[in-house]
C-alpha cells in the first residue's frame, strides 16, 4: 500500500510538472503581468481573478471558447491545447460579459480593442527587434476634401532618412484588414521590425511605408443601417463598395500627392507600390488596376480579386479589372510584381476564391507570384510571413 500511495504521488506529481510546463509571461502584456504566460508548447495559460462569477469562458477568436476553472483563491484558470505561433486575439466572459484581460496590451480588431498573446515562433527573428540600423514610424495627419475630415495615418522611415538628407526613397501603401485599423501593421504585424531586418541583411531595398485608415466617408453619405446583417447582405454590400470608392479617391487624390509633398519620396509609379491584407487587398486591387498610371507593384494578402469571386465560378480575364489583364504581355511591362498570398489553414471559401485567381492567372499566362503560408488561418502570421516575401521583390 505504501508503494502504491508513493507511485500515485510521483504520477500526481509528474501530472502537475506537465501542466506547469516551462510558462512565461507573454510578450504582448503589460508591465510586470504574469498572466497570461505562454511555454515551449505554444499553450497559453490565462488567469484571472472574478471571485463571484459563476462561469467564465476565455473566446480566443482562431479557437473554440474554453471554460476556465474556478480556483479557492477567487481566481479562474484554464491552459489552452497548443496554439499556432503568432498573435492570437481573446476576450473574456464573465457571467454572459464580455471584457479584456487586464493583464494583456489592447489592439484594436474586430472592430474593438481587444486582449491578445503572442506565441513565438521557435527559431524565428524576422519579424522580431534585432540588433541592427532601425527606422522610425511617425504619425501625421492629413485634411482630405473627399472625406471632409481629418485623416489619420502611420509612415515607416528607413534607417539613415533623416542624416542622409538628399536620398529619396520609393513608397509602399499597405493597408489593413476588415476590423482593424491603420495601427495593425506596427502593433500586431510588427511591419517596421520586418523591414528593419530586411533591410540591414540587403534583402530589401530602403523604403517608405504609408499605413492608411481603410475606413472612408463622404461628407454626404448616410450609411445604411446594416445593424444583424452579414456584410455579404444588399445594403452591407453598398456600403462596403461606397466606402472602397471614397477610399480609393482618397488615396488617389489626396493622401498620394501628401506624403509625395511632405516626405523625401520618388514620385512615380516605378517606385511607387500597394499591398493590403483581407479587406486592404481588396482595396489594393481595386485602387491599382483602377490606377496603373500610379502603381506598378501590386500585393494582396489572404486579399485580392479571388476573394470577390462567389461559387465556383471561373474569373473572365478579358474583362476582370477594367480588362487589365487582358493582354499579359502589355500587363508584364506594365506592372513589375502581381503577388498573391493566402495561408494553408484559411478559412475554405477564403482560400478557394484566392485559388482560383491564382489558377486563372496561371491558365491565361499573366506573371505573377503565388505564396502559401505553410499552417497558418486568416491570422497576423500569415501577413507577417507575406510581406517577409513581398517586400524583397520592390523596386529591384
Amino acid at each position: 500500500m505504501k508503494l502504491i500511495g508513493i507511485m500515485m504521488l510521483l504520477f500526481a506529481s509528474l501530472c502537475y510538472a506537465q501542466e506547469q510546463g516551462d510558462f512565461k509571461p507573454a510578450t504582448t502584456n503589460v508591465l510586470d503581468a504574469q498572466y497570461p504566460r505562454v511555454d515551449s508548447a505554444s499553450r497559453v495559460q490565462i488567469r484571472i481573478k472574478a471571485p463571484d462569477a459563476t462561469k467564465v469562458k476565455v473566446n480566443f477568436w482562431s479557437n473554440p471558447k474554453l471554460d476556465m476553472e474556478k480556483q479557492a483563491d477567487g481566481f479562474w484558470t484554464v491552459t489552452t491545447p497548443p496554439l499556432a505561433p503568432g498573435l492570437h486575439y481573446y476576450t473574456i466572459n464573465i457571467d454572459g460579459v464580455e471584457v479584456s484581460d487586464p493583464g494583456s496590451h489592447s489592439f484594436y480588431g474586430g472592430s474593438k480593442d481587444a486582449s491578445a498573446v503572442e506565441v513565438p515562433e521557435a527559431g524565428v527573428t524576422y519579424y522580431l527587434p534585432q540588433d541592427v540600423p532601425h527606422g522610425q514610424v511617425r504619425e501625421v495627419w492629413y485634411h482630405s476634401s473627399v472625406t471632409g475630415s481629418w485623416r489619420h495615418a502611420l509612415v515607416y522611415l528607413p534607417p539613415n532618412y533623416d542624416t542622409q538628407t538628399k536620398v529619396r526613397y520609393p513608397v509602399l501603401y499597405l493597408q489593413h484588414g476588415g476590423g482593424e485599423d491603420e495601427t495593425g501593421w506596427i502593433k500586431q504585424g510588427h511591419a517596421n521590425f520586418i523591414i528593419d531586418n530586411l533591410i540591414a541583411s540587403k534583402s530589401s531595398k530602403p523604403m517608405i511605408i504609408v499605413m492608411a485608415s481603410g475606413y472612408a466617408r463622404r461628407p454626404d453619405y448616410k450609411a445604411p443601417d446594416i445593424t444583424g446583417n452579414p456584410m455579404g447582405s444588399p445594403a452591407g454590400m453598398r456600403f462596403m463598395q461606397e466606402m472602397m470608392a471614397t477610399f480609393e479617391d482618397d488615396v488617389t487624390k489626396i493622401l498620394i500627392p501628401f506624403i509625395d509633398s511632405t516626405f523625401r519620396t520618388i514620385p512615380d509609379r516605378d517606385h511607387r507600390a500597394m499591398a493590403g491584407l483581407s479587406m486592404g487587398g481588396m482595396q489594393t486591387f481595386q485602387v491599382t488596376f483602377n490606377h496603373l498610371d500610379l502603381f506598378s507593384y501590386i500585393g494582396g494578402f489572404s486579399g485580392a480579386g479571388g476573394m470577390m469571386m462567389r461559387g465556383e465560378q471561373k474569373l473572365d480575364l478579358k474583362t476582370a479589372f477594367n480588362g487589365a489583364l487582358a493582354d499579359p504581355t502589355a500587363f508584364a511591362k506594365r506592372v513589375h510584381l502581381l503577388w498573391i498570398g493566402v495561408g494553408t489553414e484559411e478559412p475554405p471559401q477564403m482560400r478557394a476564391g484566392i485559388q482560383r485567381l491564382n489558377a486563372a492567372l496561371v491558365e491565361a499566362k499573366v506573371k505573377h507570384e503565388f505564396y502559401e503560408s505553410p499552417g497558418t488561418s486568416h491570422e497576423w502570421q500569415t501577413w507577417r510571413r507575406d510581406l517577409k516575401d513581398f517586400a524583397p521583390r520592390l523596386f529591384q
